[in-house]
């Protein structure tokens, strides 16, 4: 293969292929990018993992088309490091590819194509377009409460699915790690009607998010039972999906807390990130105390001391006592877009229930700590 581009078009479309490749790999050619020159002049970039797998058109001058394969984090390397504006030529022939920009010149290794792993994504009979921004606030809104803990695997995830709801059929995106949950429902995507219950993986939903930044208009969505594709106009992201059961997390949401405590988000926030300043790393602990009208938030930490702040609130049931993880809290108001937040509170041990108001399409709930 043989084809000359413009050094920032390679970068941007290396930049996207490249964090998809993992940096130890057992299987050599799963650490290489696969360069496939076409006859209609375009260069595509491929990269896998073997569960995720990303393709990306990108504009090229091709004098000869072909394909080969090679180092991906190498390439990308070469490409950041090459002058401004220049133009890249690559020559694949014989195990070698030259790369040659103004004066710099690189042979790197390659590996044959015919050896590069491709997921086959059989049928993905359900298929829906959903506009970029609104993929966006799905995942702002509930990536932070995915688990991380490997041995909980199906919790390492966002859970797609669909209901019909009372009034209208809704898309429901949830996630939670056992001690928070955050959730989105949006009405439901023409097309996505009968659409299995899915996991979308942890790796996926942040290589997709990067991708998001950089698309105008719509996303097309294409599922099965076992894998989802987004295609990004000149990126089109595979993964397979999570094997696994999502728990029935409708149960963890209260609906009987009639402790209702309004507040300015930002003020609360910035109040919480204040006090946990000397929360201790373990329990990041943050004590609420509720009386009437006021709340006075403190941390007490047996090496750091003491803190105390009061934030002005709208409460008027029963004065008591409960304790956060701090860290969590503010993960949850950070994603709090309107001047009011609502927490609605049981007890000390009770679930917790936390949304801008009840028509807003996210609501997240947090469980309280000892303090």
């Amino acid at each position: 293969m043989k084809a000359t581009i413009e050094r920032a078009t390679l970068l941007k479309g290396l930049s996207h292929v490249q964090s998809v490749v993992e940096r130890r790999n057992t299987i050599p050619i799963l650490s290489n990018v696969l360069l496939e020159a076409t006859a209609e002049g375009q260069l595509r970039l491929m990269a896998t993992d073997l569960d995720l797998q990303i393709n990306e058109s990108i504009l090229a001058a091709v004098d000869q088309p072909g394909s080969t394969t090679v180092s991906a984090h190498t390439l990308f390397d070469i490409a950041r490091k090459l002058p401004e504006g220049s133009q890249v030529q690559l020559h694949a022939a014989e195990g070698r590819m030259s790369i040659v920009a103004g004066r710099a010149r690189f042979s790197l290794g390659t590996l044959p194509r015919d050896d590069f792993p491709v997921i086959a994504e059989g049928e993905l009979p359900t298929q829906f377009e959903m506009p970029a921004d609104t993929l966006k606030q799905i995942i702002d809104k509930t990536r932070f409460a995915i688990s991380t803990e490997e041995t909980r695997y199906y919790l390492n995830g966002i859970f797609l699915h669909v209901q019909d709801d009372a009034s209208e059929p809704t898309l429901k995106a949830a996630a939670t790690d056992g001690h928070r949950l955050a959730r989105v429902t949006l009405p439901r995507p023409e097309g996505a009607a009968g659409m299995p219950d899915v996991i979308v993986p942890r790796k996926c939903v942040a290589e997709l998010r990067k991708l998001l930044d950089e698309v105008d208009g719509s996303v097309g969505v294409s599922l099965s039972g076992t894998k989802i594709r987004f295609d990004l106009g000149q990126a089109v992201l595979t993964s397979k999906l999570i094997d696994g059961t999502f728990p029935d997390y409708s149960r963890v949401i209260p609906t009987a807390n009639d402790k209702i405590l309004k507040l300015d988000p930002r003020s609360f926030e910035e109040g919480v990130d204040r006090v946990s300043t000397i929360a201790t790393e373990k329990t990041r602990a943050v004590k609420m105390a509720l009386d009437r009208d006021k709340i006075t938030l403190s941390v007490t930490s047996p090496e750091n001391g003491t803190a105390a702040e009061e934030v002005p609130g709208d409460y008027a049931a029963m004065p008591f006592e409960i304790g956060f993880n701090s860290r969590y809290l503010l993960d949850i108001l950070g994603q709090i877009d309107g001047d009011v937040v609502e927490v609605h509170l049981n007890d000390a041990a009770a679930p917790t229930l936390i949304r801008e108001n009840d028509k807003a399409p996210a609501l997240y709930v947090l469980m309280p700590m000892r303090v």
